[in-house]
């Protein structure tokens, strides 16, 4: 069986979507989700209402928002966050998103076809934060391999 990486990751905005401090992040929006569709590796992204995740909320938090993809491996992911103009961008967010506390993203591996959950990314993300990097819930500065993760794949 073949295997892809899910990551969601997740921030606080510092106010609505609608506001003029959100405006030129939402007027990104539909090119940056583009971008992502149209990259190498590129398998899947979560959306709601729209072409984006931006109504989904967690935590019981109306200022958290949601972005969760799935992808052929870690690098392809990585290209695309450091390596693609999604990189200019994600250096602008301290003017929209507050700076969390505790972690905000994280990583997995899911069978290839499956199509990961919001719920399923929350707890991921929950038990990071309780646990620290593991192959059941890792991020890029402490990734594992699909081989260690294998036991924790559902």
């Amino acid at each position: 069986m073949k295997y892809q990486l899910a990551q969601l990751n997740i921030g606080r905005m510092l106010a609505p979507l609608d506001s003029e401090v959100m405006k030129d992040f939402v007027s990104n929006l539909d090119a940056i989700n583009a971008l992502a569709d149209n990259s190498p590796g590129f398998i899947w992204r979560y959306t709601s209402d729209g072409n984006n995740a931006t109504s989904t909320r967690i935590f019981e938090d109306d200022y958290l928002i949601v972005n969760m993809s799935v992808w052929t491996d870690m690098d392809a992911l990585f290209d695309y966050v450091y390596r693609s103009a999604h990189v200019e961008i994600f250096k602008r967010k301290k003017e929209w998103f507050q700076k969390l506390d505790s972690m905000h993203m994280v990583m997995w591996y899911v069978p290839e076809g499956k199509t990961p959950t919001v719920e399923e990314a929350v707890e991921r993300l929950v038990y990071l934060r309780e646990h620290k990097a593991t192959p059941y819930a890792f991020t890029f500065k402490k990734a594992f391999p699909v081989s260690e993760a294998l036991s924790f794949v559902k």
